[in-house]
């Protein structure tokens, strides 16, 4: 088993979640018409490459889980995305930046507004970017493993509340091939949560 860097604490515990909002998808080239000089300006226009075209994000929440996770955080917290919860994916800069850029991005929560759940974003991200962010996480004190053709990054943190409770929140984020999953959880982990997203994604 690896061991992830955990950080103990004495805090107060408040966290927030937001709906699942997948971006707007980009909509398909006009036909050109059968004159000469448009069909040479739309192949002009076309030729342009797209980063995100080796992965395609879903639509849904539903799609990024295999049927037996699914089935398992609909028994276990429910709801799946419960407009009442606002807690980020992440509290790294670097990820907040790729997700407030404007990135396509898929956002899933589940369970209801409490200390108790998990906030995912399923972002689009180009090998630039995903660079930049694996390095962002490495230098913060995240773990850094190889995980199905990407890298998947953890950290753990465990503390009191200033009503006496113990809690354990922690962050875990994979980076593969055309998008970053991010994922941010208090005192509720599944077990194989995301490496079910990057079998199912991926």
């Amino acid at each position: 088993m690896h061991r992830l860097p955990v950080v103990t604490a004495v805090a107060g515990v408040a966290f927030a979640l937001t709906a699942c909002q997948p971006e707007p998808e980009v909509t398909s080239s006009a036909t050109p018409t059968p004159d000469v000089s448009d069909q040479v300006d739309a192949a002009t226009e076309t030729a342009t490459p797209t980063p995100t075209a080796a992965f395609m994000l879903p639509t849904a929440c539903e799609e990024i889980y295999s049927a037996d996770m699914l089935a398992t955080l609909l028994a276990e917290n429910p709801p799946l995305n419960d407009p009442g919860v606002t807690m980020y994916s992440s509290e790294n800069a670097a990820i907040l930046e790729l997700i407030d850029s404007g990135a396509p991005t898929i956002r899933c929560t589940w369970g209801g507004p409490s200390e108790y759940g998990l906030a995912t974003n399923v972002t689009l991200a180009d090998a630039a970017q995903a660079d930049m962010v694996r390095s962002e996480l490495i230098a913060a004190g995240f773990s850094d493993q190889e995980l199905g053709g990407g890298s998947v990054h953890r950290v753990e943190q465990r503390g009191i509340t200033l009503d006496d409770e113990p809690y354990t929140l922690g962050e875990t984020h994979y980076i593969g091939s055309g998008a970053i999953v991010s994922t941010r959880w208090i005192n509720f982990a599944p077990s194989g949560y995301t490496e079910d997203i990057v079998s199912t994604l991926w």
